[in-house]
């Protein structure tokens, strides 16, 4: 290598079945009373209780902000830190998917360093106080957020997805435990399920990759791409599910010290403009991106193909290349990912907000990372791409964009 680099992770991490009854052994070492937050589905899952009972028979006490949606705003943020403040808590559990995690990162840091999330948007203002403990289980196989130091919210006023990446923001412990991902429904399964694949994917692709986050991407690639059908079609096969919750956690390491590309700058946008989840707008763009930017990625594309098609060890690199790039396209079209049309955008707003999602994709500075720097032109010529893009059409190419 001819740079510095860096690999951060969360100080403690309990992983495996079961590892959810290590919450009140592991909170109780860094606080006294508990903020967990989640999500009114969590609770009716009853995973809210069995973390407040595992609190309670640790002798701390504990207060619910169940306010999260699909998607982190900053008026969750608001409010979870002002219950915080008001309960007198000292340390935050965040439960639930990639939404509570963020929303209880956001909180930590503010609550001892102050401010507005946005303030930490681009390094303007730096957490330089330590966060409140914060403990983090998801519930989902797909953002990996318990593993990294990146938080994306919502700016609730002009509706632009606030990505803020600092070392503080990262948890102090994270629980992963795949018994937890049991319940997610199958939609869930297959979106979460391909956000992972694209974390790990886009970690490799990363201009800023090193051998350390190489090795958690291409594990990760493997879990998932091996075991994603399987979690998706049987909720219960708890191996296809344990490892898809490790490849998950293993792309976050990854992507967090590497950094995410194109997918995830024009991803942001799209959530915060028509309200689509985090895991459906990368798989609705992963496809297109990764042809668009294939010839600028070759040899490691080749790499992604030969997971997929292991007999792709005897073709070319050019060869396995497009076999990576159409396994992702049939994997979402058997996962039933839809596109922006299917999804039920309006094809006339969604035109007349490309130019500001391009803008807003470049601003996030994720694109400056991809194997091909696209132009802002050539940003908006994608999203025109995906929004009727044809899963099951093999044959059209797109790199004239």
């Amino acid at each position: 290598m001819d740079r510095e680099a860096i690999f951060r992770s969360p100080q403690t991490i309990e992983y495996g079945r079961g590892a959810f009854n290590q919450v009140g052994k592991e909170a109780s070492k860094r606080g006294r009373k508990a903020l967990v937050i989640s999500d009114h589905v969590m609770e009716s899952l009853g995973y809210v209780s069995k973390c407040q009972e595992q609190l309670s028979e640790e002798n701390m006490s504990s207060v619910v902000y169940l306010g999260v949606g699909t998607e982190p705003t900053d008026t969750y943020v608001a409010e979870g830190l002002d219950l915080f403040q008001q309960e007198q808590c000292d340390i935050i559990i965040s439960l639930g998917g990639g939404s509570c995690i963020d929303t209880a990162k956001s909180v930590a840091v503010i609550a001892t360093n102050g401010g507005y999330i946005g303030d930490y948007m681009g390094n303007k203002k730096l957490a330089t106080i330590s966060a409140v403990p914060h403990l983090s289980i998801p519930t989902t196989a797909g953002t990996g957020s318990e593993a990294t130091d990146v938080t994306v919210i919502t700016n609730t006023t002009n509706d632009v997805k606030m990505m803020v990446k600092q070392p503080t923001f990262l948890p102090e412990v994270a629980v992963v435990d795949p018994l937890l991902t049991t319940s997610a429904p199958k939609h869930v399964t297959a979106a979460t399920g391909v956000d992972a694949l694209s974390h790990a994917i886009e970690a490799y692709l990363s201009k800023r990759a090193h051998p350390m986050t190489d090795m958690m991407a291409l594990s990760a690639m493997d879990l998932i791409v091996n075991n994603i059908m399987e979690a998706y079609e049987d909720s219960e096969n708890i191996t296809a599910k344990e490892n898809m919750s490790l490849g998950a956690l293993q792309a976050g390491w990854a992507f967090s010290n590497s950094s995410v590309c194109l997918v995830h700058g024009m991803s942001r946008p799209i959530g915060a403009l028509f309200h689509v989840p985090h895991g459906f707008s990368n798989a609705m763009l992963l496809p297109a991106v990764l042809e668009y930017s294939r010839d600028s990625a070759i040899e490691r594309l080749a790499d992604l193909g030969r997971i997929f098609d292991p007999k792709a060890k005897n073709q070319s690199d050019e060869k396995a290349a497009d076999i990576a790039v159409s396994s992702v396209r049939e994997l979402c079209l058997k996962l039933n990912i839809p596109n922006l049309l299917g999804w039920g955008i309006d094809q006339k707003e969604f035109e007349n907000a490309v130019t500001k999602m391009a803008e807003d994709a470049i601003e996030s500075g994720s694109p400056g990372n991809n194997p091909r720097v696209p132009s802002h032109s050539e940003i908006e010529k994608l999203y025109q791409v995906c929004y009727d893009y044809d899963f099951s059409n093999d044959s059209e190419r797109i790199v004239e964009v």
